[in-house]
């Protein structure tokens, strides 16, 4: 068994001060404007209701892009050759050690590099990972893909994996900025592994954010639990009702918190009360849904040429093989 090597460029530290800074900047917004970045779900209580949410049965994504990649990890290792495998986001590793033993069977992909904000999870599946695969270098990297792809190693031909259909959780101009920041770091002969979620009934889309055991509902309220017990605010996550709803003109799902009745609570952190009047909706997570065509545009535009586009008959979700076109 090879060690792995974990390294770690986000301090604790650093987290406290990015959540005070977007709390200050959401909750002190107008009203109407209040927003949280979805990151802040993720303590050790919302990953595992995440984790949940993927068992769901109205909950597609996960189970749709898991047959993706069983039914073609042979393909994309066959087209990619990667010598190192990138993950962006990378959690647990689960779905990664399906593309692992592809690229194994194809003679390629001896080292493989899993950037993720959770240092305790990637350590976890660090050494997994190197038990369970003798021979693969793993070298985690602890930060976030918006400002530290510039730390992610590289060397030979590199896959960048970004699945789960996280991209859509940015908006167009970040998506933007994000593909053109990624495809600056890729040299000739890399490639981009990339997971979308595709535009399909409302009802089906909204019931996937909104089942009906309630685990979203209790998902989006912990955001309310991290803000209490990271920032010393007082407020009640009974107090919020869990919204989803499609947006046709943007076509992705929101996912907000309706105050019931006036909400209100100091929050030490930031040194200021923090009002919601009744009815007024904290906007925690958008989700973007895609086409086809909408994909193969967007990558183009940040300088991705696609090389194959794997779906499922119904078109559940997407899986895209795309390189630096220059």
């Amino acid at each position: 068994m090879t060690a792995p090597v974990v390294e770690v460029h986000l301090e604790p530290g650093e987290l406290h001060a990015a959540l005070v800074d977007d709390a200050r900047q959401g909750l002190l917004a107008p009203e109407g404007r209040k927003q949280l970045p979805p990151v802040w779900f993720y303590d050790d209580y919302g990953s595992a209701l995440f984790d949940a949410i993927t068992e769901l049965p109205e909950y597609y994504p996960t189970r749709a892009e898991r047959a993706l990649l069983q039914a073609h990890a042979g393909d994309i290792a066959a087209q990619a050759k990667p010598a190192t495998m990138v993950e962006l986001g990378a959690g647990t590793c689960d779905k990664s050690r399906i593309v692992l033993d592809a690229l194994r069977a194809a003679g390629c992909g001896a080292r493989y590099v899993p950037l993720d904000v959770s240092e305790a999870t990637l350590r976890q599946a660090a050494d997994a990972l190197s038990a369970d695969y003798p021979g693969l270098a793993v070298h985690a990297v602890v930060g976030d893909f918006h400002r530290h792809l510039d730390c992610v190693p590289t060397g030979g031909r590199t896959m960048v994996a970004f699945l789960g259909g996280t991209i859509g959780n940015l908006r167009p101009e970040e998506r933007r900025r994000f593909l053109f920041d990624l495809d600056c770091r890729l040299e000739p002969g890399d490639s981009l592994l990339l997971g979308t979620d595709l535009v399909k009934d409302p009802d089906r889309l909204v019931a996937a954010y909104d089942d009906s055991s309630g685990v979203t509902a209790a998902f989006n309220r912990n955001v309310i639990r991290v803000l209490n017990r990271e920032l010393g605010a007082r407020f009640d996550p009974d107090g919020f009702a869990h919204v989803a709803r499609w947006d046709a003109e943007h076509r992705w799902i929101e996912m907000r918190l309706r105050a019931q009745g006036t909400q209100r609570s100091a929050v030490d952190a930031l040194g200021v009360e923090v009002v919601f009047e009744d009815g007024e909706e904290l906007l925690t997570e958008i989700s973007a849904k895609f086409t086809r065509d909408q994909v193969e545009a967007e990558l183009w535009e940040s300088g991705f040429v696609v090389d194959a586009m794997w779906d499922q008959p119904g078109g559940d979700f997407l899986l895209t093989l795309a390189s630096p076109y220059c």
